[in-house]
């Protein structure tokens, strides 16, 4: 057993009587509005003031639609419609950006100078500084166009890894703000960061695969076969995704535990529709390793996991017409039931399932949780697996740190989806998986 110095015992009881006696301090509070003092990290990026970021934070959030993002149409993009996209990327970052970095200073104080948050925060003041002179004037010209896609670029990858690195920040401050105040945070942040990540990426494609600025190399011939737009897969096939998340977790499972479920896809296998290939991988991942963990640890591995893929009926011409004369929402999606029979989730551990953070590891085992650590657990592991595949190229281990399940919740919900379970418990569990799209491609 580790016995600590009494001088950080003394220190820890002192930050204890400390945070009983007095309020929350955030950034707001220690700086007032006439302060100079200046928050952690900011001096590196002078060129970005409290005012613009409180006159951008101001400004409400476009709500992002599957619509938005094609709207510029198929690639190869036209000049015209490049720029358009460039311009429309414009128009909707700086404002989440803004948002994300008052939500950071609202956080105690404390919270934010643990390294690992206070460099989120350094991120988001980093990628708006880099936006902000392109505010001043359109995107009118190549040139223009290509250096506000590498600032694309490079803000794609100063945020890749936004999510291990909070995970880490919120389980070192776990002392210094409540569970449900990490939940509420993390469950906007999480989400705002799904949309900003997807609008760059999304332009970052449509660039790549356009490239005016190369002559012309890009011709309608090659994307007569594809079915993508940017990022945005409009023959999407659930099935096929399915198949490549079992591949991926089968592997894990079988290093792991020396065996692996087999997984059954039965119902509409040949359902297509439009959505964002990444955020589907991220979302089954993450149902398929709580799924064959439980299947193997509860000793039913010969039982298969059945996966059911159910699409709406065909809305009649007439009737789909009728409802967007009045402003109706009717988009069609799919619906994926994973049912295993790995004893279902205990009473004690369903509330928590959606709860960031949570986890039965135990604190050694989460703490000792690096690149390739992990630890045992019961069934109601929320990150069941030593891995977890990243949407839009994160890739990281989580394990143990309870991200999985309301992630990929989130993920579900951004677009109008979402993820419901319901556990029989002594028995197995089955998720619902709904999905909602721009409908289905021909």
């Amino acid at each position: 057993m580790i016995t600590r110095p009494a001088t950080f015992r003394l220190r820890f009881r002192f930050l204890k009587i400390w945070r009983q006696k007095t309020p929350p301090r955030t950034y707001a509070t220690l700086t007032g509005e006439h302060s100079p003092q200046t928050w952690p990290h900011q001096s590196q990026f002078g060129n970005i003031h409290d005012d613009q970021v409180a006159r951008l934070a101001a400004r409400p959030l476009h709500p992002l639609a599957l619509a938005d993002l094609i709207r510029h149409g198929r690639p190869p993009l036209s000049t015209e419609a490049l720029f358009s996209s460039a311009n429309f990327t414009l128009s909707l970052l700086p404002i989440r950006l803004a948002h994300r970095i008052q939500a950071l200073r609202n956080l105690p104080f404390i919270v934010v100078s643990n390294p690992h948050i206070a460099q989120i925060y350094s991120n988001y003041v980093h990628s708006l500084s880099t936006l902000l002179p392109y505010q001043e004037r359109r995107i009118s010209n190549l040139e223009d166009e290509i250096q506000f896609t590498e600032v694309m670029a490079d803000l794609v990858q100063t945020h890749s890894n936004t999510i291990p690195t909070l995970a880490r920040g919120f389980l070192e401050c776990r002392r210094y703000i409540s569970p449900g105040d990490v939940t509420r945070f993390l469950d906007e942040h999480l989400r705002a960061r799904i949309g900003t990540r997807l609008i760059a990426e999304q332009h970052i494609a449509l660039h790549l695969s356009s490239k005016p600025h190369n002559g012309g190399v890009s011709t309608p011939q090659d994307h007569d076969q594809s079915s993508y737009t940017g990022v945005i897969d409009t023959a999407l096939r659930p099935a096929e995704i399915i198949r490549h998340c079992e591949a991926f977790v089968g592997e894990i499972c079988e290093l792991k535990y020396g065996v692996r479920p087999t997984l059954v896809i039965n119902g509409q296998s040949d359902a297509r529709m439009t959505h964002v290939p990444t955020h589907l991988e991220y979302i089954i991942t993450e149902l398929l390793k709580n799924a064959f963990r439980a299947t193997v640890e509860s000793g039913r591995e010969r039982e298969p996991i059945e996966v059911t893929i159910a699409a709406p009926p065909e809305v009649p011409e007439a009737a789909s017409q009728a409802t967007v004369s009045t402003h109706l929402p009717s988009i069609p999606g799919v619906t994926i039931r994973i049912r295993d029979r790995g004893g279902g989730i205990s009473p004690e551990v369903l509330p928590h399932i959606w709860a960031y953070s949570f986890t039965t590891f135990a604190d050694e085992d989460v703490m000792a949780t690096g690149n390739n650590g992990g630890g045992g657990g019961g069934n109601g592991n929320v990150d069941a697996l030593n891995a977890i595949s990243g949407a839009g190229g994160d890739s990281s281990s989580l394990a143990g740190l309870g991200y999985g399940l309301p992630l990929g919740r989130a993920y579900a919900e951004h677009f109008g989806g979402g993820v419901q379970v319901q556990s029989l418990w002594g028995w197995g569990t089955d998720v619902y998986l709904k999905l909602r799209g721009l409908g289905k491609s021909g």
